[in-house]
C-alpha cells in the first residue's frame, strides 16, 4: 500500500524519488518496506496492472529511470487497501511479547535490568521523535498529519516505557509469578518463579 500510495501522491514519479521519500519517513522501520525492494515492487505493481510505466529515460551510463503513474485498477486497489487499514485493527507480530511470555526463564535481576534497558531505549526514541516534531523538516516541509504520526509513535513508546518501569519494579519486589494459591502445574518442570530451570537430583 505504501508504494502504491506514494506513486499516487507524487505521480508521475521515478522509483528513486519514491525510495527517497520513504526513507525520509523512516518507513523501513514501521511499514515493512525495505529500500532495496522498492524497484522490484514498482515493476511487480506494473506487471499486475496497478501502475503504468509512462517514460523510461537514460542519461549517459546511469541506469535507466522509469516514471510511473497509477492506473484506474491501481486507484481501486489503493482505496481498498487504505480503507481496510483505517477501519480494521490489525495486530502486528511482537517478538518481545513472545519473549516476555517466558519471563520465569530469566533470573529476576536480569529480567528487571532488561526491562529498564528497554525503557531507556524507548526514552531515547521518544526524545528523537519529540525533536523531529519541533524540527523544520516536520513543521515546514511535511503535511501536518506527518507530525500527528510522530505523536502517535511517541504516545505508544511512552506507554511501553512506563509499563517496562512498572513491571521491573514488581519483579524486583519479589512478587510471585503465580496467583495466590496456584501451584506449579504438571508439565511445568522448568518453572521456578524466576531463574534457571532446576536440575534433577540424581542421588
Amino acid at each position: 500500500m505504501m508504494i502504491l500510495g506514494l506513486v499516487r501522491w507524487m505521480q508521475p514519479v521515478h522509483g528513486y524519488d519514491v525510495r527517497r521519500e520513504l526513507l525520509s519517513w523512516s518507513a523501513d522501520k514501521w511499514a515493512n518496506v525495505q529500500p532495496g525492494s522498492i524497484y522490484h515492487a514498482l515493476r511487480k505493481l506494473a506487471d499486475e496492472g496497478l501502475l503504468r510505466a509512462v517514460t523510461t529515460e537514460q542519461v549517459g551510463a546511469r541506469p535507466a529511470r522509469t516514471t510511473y503513474e497509477v492506473t484506474p485498477k491501481g486507484e481501486e486497489e489503493f482505496e481498498t487497501l487504505l480503507r481496510a487499514q483505517w477501519w480494521q485493527l490489525n495486530e502486528r507480530p511482537d517478538p518481545f511479547t513472545a519473549a516476555f511470555s517466558f519471563l520465569p526463564a530469566l533470573p529476576r535481576e536480569e529480567a528487571a535490568a532488561a526491562l529498564r534497558n528497554r525503557a531507556n531505549l524507548l526514552r531515547a526514541g521518544i526524545e528523537s521523535m519529540r525533536a523531529s516534531l519541533e524540527s523544520d523538516w516536520v513543521r515546514k516541509s511535511k503535511p501536518v498529519h506527518v507530525g500527528w504520526m510522530f505523536e502517535l509513535w511517541a504516545a505508544r513508546a511512552e506507554a511501553d516505557m512506563a509499563w517496562c518501569e512498572r513491571i521491573a519494579e514488581r519483579i524486583e519486589s519479589g512478587v510471585s509469578y503465580l496467583p495466590a494459591g496456584m501451584e506449579r502445574g504438571d508439565g511445568w518442570s522448568g518453572w521456578n518463579d524466576g531463574g534457571p530451570p532446576p536440575t534433577e537430583d540424581t542421588h
